[in-house]
């Protein structure tokens, strides 16, 4: 509304209102204004109704929204359902051109600037968050595996003939699968292992440099980030003296776990000024076609949605927000604490968290069976990871139970286990099958967990109560880590027995039994041992869960 609309509004209501209206509206507008001028993140957060005025009026930009307007070309911004067309606040055209992901949009002058201001709030939170020597970053709608490779496809063009990428060793799929997106080759780099934790060997990284040559050497693929046991490559607080003093052309984060934004997004960043800027140009040029918002129909085409995630997040953040989030993870409320108290759980229980010094995020603590008890191989699976699929083995019993499947169904999220089966069959394995280790035979198995940005204390707590079983509901059928350390059962002799799973007491006769003492009993509030076995496992109702727990809890 201009000053016009609101003189002629004074004829219908009294003069003071519309002053004080216009006062609030504009109050709201030069929040807008500083933001086109200065282009960093304001000092303190927008409240929702800016962030939602601001849209409104960037995406009344694009040819889209205009009164009036006659579409007769094939990608027009139409969107036929309301509740998408909502969900993207108007904004339909997407950003960029087929030749450049940052060119100027013709039909979607709104977008364009969004993505333009997200690039610059981006690099000043960067910059907030230790990158001082960050001059220019990228925002890419893509996860971070294929951004990595887009950055690597765009490298080659400036180097044709450098065929090889130095991978110090992280066991994540994306870092190998991202190399070879690119048809480029892998060279992983195995790591050293100093006490508990493992490092990059620089010796060795040095010396695979040599053997190659670096003319036939593409990049180092480093990682900043990685669970434990693996010590992380600090790069960020040097990032601007590497720069200057070395080369560091570019590093790539995240939206989601950085942000704390939906999946989907990266932001590829330098510190460089030599070699930085044209590689980020060609970053650029290299992605396919418009980021729009219909990535599954034009294979051209990725989403705005990351963008306009982290554009709306970085608003209503602002710098005093996003500088809490920051302090709240490296200070008293995160990790000191969350450690502090998984050593006193883990020592409860005859282990201990691994010394990792150079990891801040991620812990790891040790998982050594007694003598007679269950083995360590039955408390995870070589992916490491905890998800749907183990909760769907469970429901027909396997033959072992995972501690981290155990903890799924507790609505405990994120726990990763690795065996020291797991770990040596590295060796054997090709580079391209990876065992989460990130060492070839581990001296112990263990899980790890992070304490990542936003972590809540509740969280904390409440996965540690689990984790010790310390809500005291045995009805929860799967083993934690209290019944993981008792000796198994001893399998009942059947008469006429031969070598079954039943007659000699296999892995898979000692889950039925024990999985038939801990059946839910679907019409109580907690879990009570059944009297006959069910047909099937079911997972426990978070309500049930819960009360159970809140029950324990007030018990003690």
């Amino acid at each position: 509304m201009n000053d016009q609309i609101f003189d002629l509004a004074q004829g219908l209501v009294p003069a003071n209102y519309i002053k004080q209206a216009r006062q609030a509206r504009q109050a709201r507008e030069s929040l807008l204004k500083t933001l086109l001028a200065q282009r960093r993140l304001p000092e303190h957060g927008w409240d929702e109704p800016t962030l939602k005025l601001a849209l409104a009026e960037l995406a009344a930009l694009d040819s889209n929204t205009f009164v009036g307007n006659a579409g007769v070309g094939e990608r027009e911004g139409r969107v036929i359902c309301p509740l998408v067309a909502a969900r993207h606040f108007g904004l339909a055209h997407g950003i960029g051109r087929s030749g450049d992901i940052a060119e100027a949009q013709p039909k979607a002058a709104g977008s364009s600037l969004i993505y333009a201001l997200t690039n610059a709030l981006a690099a000043d939170a960067l910059r907030r968050a230790g990158g001082a020597g960050v001059s220019e970053c990228v925002t890419l709608p893509l996860a971070t595996g294929m951004s990595v490779t887009l950055t690597l496809l765009a490298l080659r063009q400036l180097r044709p003939n450098a065929r090889h990428v130095l991978w110090p060793r992280i066991d994540q799929k994306s870092c190998l699968k991202a190399v070879s997106a690119a048809g480029l080759t892998p060279v992983p780099i195995e790591n050293l292992l100093d006490g508990d934790e493992l490092r990059t060997d620089l010796d060795a990284l040095a010396a695979k440099l040599s053997e190659i040559g670096a003319d036939d050497v593409l990049c180092v693929l480093t990682t900043t980030s990685c669970f434990a046991p693996r010590g992380v490559d600090k790069l960020l607080d040097a990032i601007a003296s590497a720069s200057r003093h070395g080369r560091l052309d570019c590093f790539i984060q995240s939206t989601d776990k950085n942000f704390l934004v939906p999946v989907g997004g990266a932001i590829v960043a330098t510190a460089d000024g030599r070699h930085g800027p044209e590689l980020l140009a060609k970053v650029r040029s290299t992605y396919a076609g418009r980021a729009s918002i219909s990535p599954l129909l034009d294979p051209c085409r990725a989403s705005i949605s990351p963008v306009l995630d982290l554009f709306c997040t970085l608003l209503h953040l602002g710098a005093d927000g996003w500088l809490r989030l920051l302090e709240r993870r490296r200070a008293r409320a995160s990790f000191p604490d969350f450690r502090r108290k998984l050593e006193a759980v883990a020592a409860k229980h005859g282990e201990r968290v691994l010394h990792t010094p150079n990891n801040g995020i991620s812990m790891s603590v040790t998982l050594t069976p007694p003598e007679g008890s269950k083995p360590a191989g039955s408390l995870g699976v070589d992916r490491a990871s905890c998800g749907a699929d183990h909760l769907l083995a469970l429901v027909a019993p396997p033959a072992a139970l995972s501690l981290c499947a155990s903890l799924f169904v507790r609505l405990v999220s994120g726990l990763r286990v690795v065996t020291p089966s797991a770990a040596g069959k590295t060796a054997r394995r090709s580079v391209a099958s990876p065992s989460s280790a990130h060492y070839s035979g581990y001296p112990c198995a263990y899980f790890s967990v992070a304490c990542a940005i936003g972590i809540a204390d509740g969280d904390v707590d409440l996965f540690l109560r689990r984790l010790d079983k310390a809500a005291r509901c045995p009805a929860y059928f799967l083993m934690a880590l209290a019944e993981w350390k008792k000796p198994p059962r001893q399998p009942k002799a059947k008469a006429g027995g031969a070598d079954g799973a039943a007659g000699n007491g296999s892995c898979a006769a000692k889950d039925r039994d024990f999985a038939k003492d801990f059946r839910p009993n679907p019409s109580a509030k907690e879990f009570v041992p059944a009297a006959q076995p069910a047909p099937c496992m079911t997972a426990a109702p978070p309500c049930s869960v819960e009360k159970a727990e809140e029950k324990g809890a007030a018990a003690e």
